[in-house]
């Protein structure tokens, strides 16, 4: 299909998009043509310009071969990277502009490999037709700017469907990473899954395990950070994919007892997980949402059946933080995000011990403390686990946590409670205890952080006398 094939709306669709990438596409285009290959921009750059959504990063496909894109981009780029070549991809940047560019390819798994094998194709519509969906099998040829859509993208994208270029089974069978783009996608473009790709994925879930952890959590966290991550998460715990990636939250759907004294923690954490993207300020906060999923991974394990009906999960949040560090391990995701969605999973009850406004001011300090540089996050997380029908329950709940941040910021004010230390300094216990560096140094600076969390500043000739009447009781002095 050319671009005078296309609806008008269409048309000035493609017209846009070259303007905006003009000189660039073309100037690329023109080079690869002068050296007798092809080039076209393909897959999510040409989706998102009827998207109306497209960025400074440019996706194309070629019949050269990476050796030959080296030797054609070298003098004209403004940068280059070879980290993708073994895979056939060669990036570049010029100007503002970000290009990867693919030799036309088929690539399928061996089950007993974890990575792809790589065969390079010979021309455009065989590679299209390895591309997971049609929505991302179109392209324009450059330089000419012909529009080429062999497998009805265009159509499915005006009708937000998601369906395989071939069978879904094949597809599905040459990469098993697709499936989770299925449900990728559906949380990023808010589209539904062809019926006959549902079947395939169930059917096929298991197939999944042969990608390696790092692809993974690469498409998890794309879903989770997606405007719809309901309907991804939905769609693998329907498939059975979520029991093979993220096995906690089929887990959550828990039969609710017969006098419904609690709620589904399926159906609540994605209330939660909603609400709490409607704090985000500003968003997506990745921290924050997988805290709100793994919030309550520790009930299936802590659940027990109570006299009278009654149903409890004593210290789901402990265990829940140890379940959260681990699944999060094990898909690779950095350090720091590891720890803090731990530690926010660990934290998200520790409100509801304030009762009514209880909390002595220390107890307050040590909320602060604990929060430490995720305070702000286990605001929005708090709040979003209030999912009560219960509108008065739900009002009183919120003007208690507003009176709760009424009081951090009151103490704010008074004292530097996010840096809180003890009044006296490594140095000065060493100096009044007369000490040297070592483990009664660490005990005495504890214990001098527990005095200024219960009694606030004190001054620091009390503080010395609260040090020395430590050092008596531990028979710490010379």
């Amino acid at each position: 299909m050319s671009v005078s094939n296309l609806s008008d709306i269409q048309k000035r669709s493609v017209d846009d998009l070259f303007r905006r990438i003009a000189p660039v596409a073309d100037e690329i285009g023109e080079m690869f043509a002068a050296r007798g290959h092809e080039l076209a921009l393909v897959g999510g750059s040409v989706r998102d310009v009827f998207l109306s959504r497209i960025g400074n990063d440019l996706d194309l496909t070629t019949d050269a071969r990476p050796e030959q894109v080296l030797e054609i981009v070298k003098d004209w780029a403004d940068a280059v990277w070879t980290i993708g070549i073994d895979f056939g991809t060669i990036g570049v940047r010029k100007g503002g502009w970000m290009l990867e560019i693919t030799t036309y390819r088929a690539e399928s798994y061996d089950r007993t490999s974890r990575k792809p094998e790589v065969s390079y194709g010979d021309t455009l519509e065989g590679d299209l037709a390895r591309r997971d969906f049609a929505v991302n099998a179109m392209a324009v040829r450059l330089p000419g700017h012909e529009f080429v859509d062999p497998h009805g993208g265009l159509s499915d994208l005006m009708a937000k469907v998601l369906r395989t270029p071939g069978t879904p089974e094949q597809s599905f069978d040459d990469d098993p990473l697709r499936m989770l783009r299925a449900a990728r996608f559906a949380s990023q473009l808010g589209f539904t899954v062809d019926p006959k790709a549902v079947e395939a994925m169930t059917a096929m879930a298991g197939r999944i395990e042969i990608v390696s952890a790092e692809r993974i959590r690469d498409e998890l966290d794309k879903l989770v950070c997606g405007g719809r991550p309901r309907e991804g998460l939905s769609l693998l715990v329907e498939t059975g994919l979520a029991a093979h990636v993220l096995p906690e939250l089929p887990k959550l759907r828990l039969e609710i007892d017969e006098h419904h004294r609690h709620k589904d923690v399926y159906e609540h954490t994605l209330i939660v997980l909603e609400q709490a993207i409607a704090l985000e300020d500003p968003g997506p906060d990745r921290v924050l949402r997988w805290a709100a999923l793994l919030h309550d991974v520790g009930k299936p394990k802590t659940r027990r059946n109570e006299p009278g009906g009654r149903v409890s999960f004593h210290h789901h949040e402990v265990v829940g933080a140890q379940m959260a560090k681990k699944r999060l391990s094990e898909l690779r995701f950095p350090k720091d995000v590891v720890s803090d969605v731990s530690r926010l999973v660990e934290l998200h009850l520790r409100f509801h011990g304030y009762g009514t406004g209880e909390w002595t001011d220390s107890a307050v300090r040590r909320y602060v403390r604990d929060g430490g540089h995720l305070l702000d996050r286990l605001h929005k997380l708090t709040r979003a686990d209030c999912t009560t029908r219960n509108k008065r329950k739900a009002a009183a709940l919120s003007r208690t946590y507003d009176q709760l941040e009424e009081r951090i910021a009151r103490l704010a004010d008074e004292e530097e409670l996010a840096k809180i230390r003890p009044e006296l300094d490594g140095n000065e216990i060493q100096e009044i205890l007369g000490v040297s560096p070592g483990p009664v140094v660490g005990r005495a600076y504890k214990h001098m952080l527990e005095v200024r969390m219960d009694q606030g500043v004190i001054g620091k000739e009390a503080a010395r006398e609260e040090l020395l009447a430590w050092a008596r009781a531990e028979n710490v002095l010379s």
